[in-house]
């Protein structure tokens, strides 16, 4: 019996050994089919930017890529609501720099980005910037500039303007610094306005823009319809969804809309003469500059305090 078991022990052994070795030989050999080595990757930087998905934030992603790419590191994109504790657990993730679109209450916003400083991880804000005794570096548009050339556009009308402005949710940025906006618009038409600035506000969904202006228009006692003769908005899916209730509401040629964004759909309408103009942003260049800039900040300990972003006006004389 016991020399049946010293038998049972040693062909088990011996089995151990021959799958151990096979392993071995299946590893060397499926390293001996690679190529070359992947190459190591220098930095990992982490993207925050609000859920909304749309051609803005995408471009925004799409240049962080490219840049990464360029610098032989990698992005990872998380989303920045609160909900979701991404933002809070940053600083201890271990990443090379941080990029924050801070779209959030000011004072929590700036509570988080004083942890990457405090742990002393670089950071970059995009497209909003936050009030601080020392201030991250900028990357984005200036909310006053594209107000006062939204102005400029306007100020060949040969009447006096009645302006709405429509934020969106789509947009965090651009409506958390709505008063610049207005500043910008009202520094450029001056006079020309023939009241205050009237602002509005949609939500994620991508027709609220269309049910917006139905219910202002549709409405023949609305006080709005008696003084809005233009319209702007922030958001390239609120432009589409406010062309197709232009045509709806037999409005086209009697309400000025400036859009916003060089989407197909949002160019699709300036061809048709149903929109005037649209602001247009290179968000890639956004995305593509905060990577390069927080490579600059690991690599020399400075960068640009600031970088605008050009913000451009198109119309149908430029397609």
């Amino acid at each position: 019996m016991r020399r049946l078991l010293y038998l049972g022990l040693i062909f088990t052994g011996l089995l151990s050994i021959s799958a151990f070795s096979f392993s071995l030989y299946r590893s060397w050999y499926i390293s001996m089919l690679a190529p070359e080595q992947a190459p190591i990757l220098l930095h990992h930087f982490s993207l925050y930017i609000p859920d909304t998905r749309n051609s803005f934030f995408n471009e925004i992603i799409r240049g962080a890529e490219i840049a990464a790419a360029e610098l032989n590191s990698a992005v990872s994109v998380h989303s920045i609501d609160p909900a979701k504790n991404e933002l809070e657990n940053a600083a201890f993730s271990g990443v090379d720099g941080v990029i924050v679109y801070p779209h959030l209450e000011s004072s929590l916003a700036r509570r988080q980005m004083e942890q990457f400083r405090i742990r002393h991880i670089p950071a970059v804000l995009i497209n909003q910037n936050l009030p601080s005794d020392q201030p991250w570096p900028f990357i984005g548009i200036n909310n006053f500039e594209m107000g006062r050339r939204i102005g400029h556009v306007l100020s060949d009308s040969p009447e006096r303007i009645g302006l709405a402005v429509v934020y969106s949710d789509k947009a965090p940025g651009i409506y958390t610094e709505r008063n610049l906006v207005e500043m910008g618009i009202a520094t450029s038409l001056g006079d020309l306005l023939s009241g205050s600035i009237m602002s509005f506000r949609t939500n994620l969904n991508p027709l609220d823009a269309e049910a917006l202006l139905a219910s202002i228009f549709r409405n023949p006692i609305s006080q709005e319809r008696s003084f809005i003769n233009t319209i702007v908005f922030t958001d390239p899916e609120d432009t589409i969804a406010a062309a197709q209730a232009l045509v709806d509401l037999n409005l086209v040629g009697q309400l000025r809309i400036i859009g916003f964004g060089a989407d197909p759909g949002v160019i699709e309408n300036l061809h048709k003469g149903i929109i005037s103009a649209s602001v247009v942003i290179d968000s890639q260049r956004i995305g593509y500059e905060a990577v390069h800039s927080l490579a600059a900040l690991l690599t020399t300990g400075f960068t640009s305090a600031s970088i605008d972003i050009e913000i451009d006006i198109i119309d149908s004389n430029d397609l």
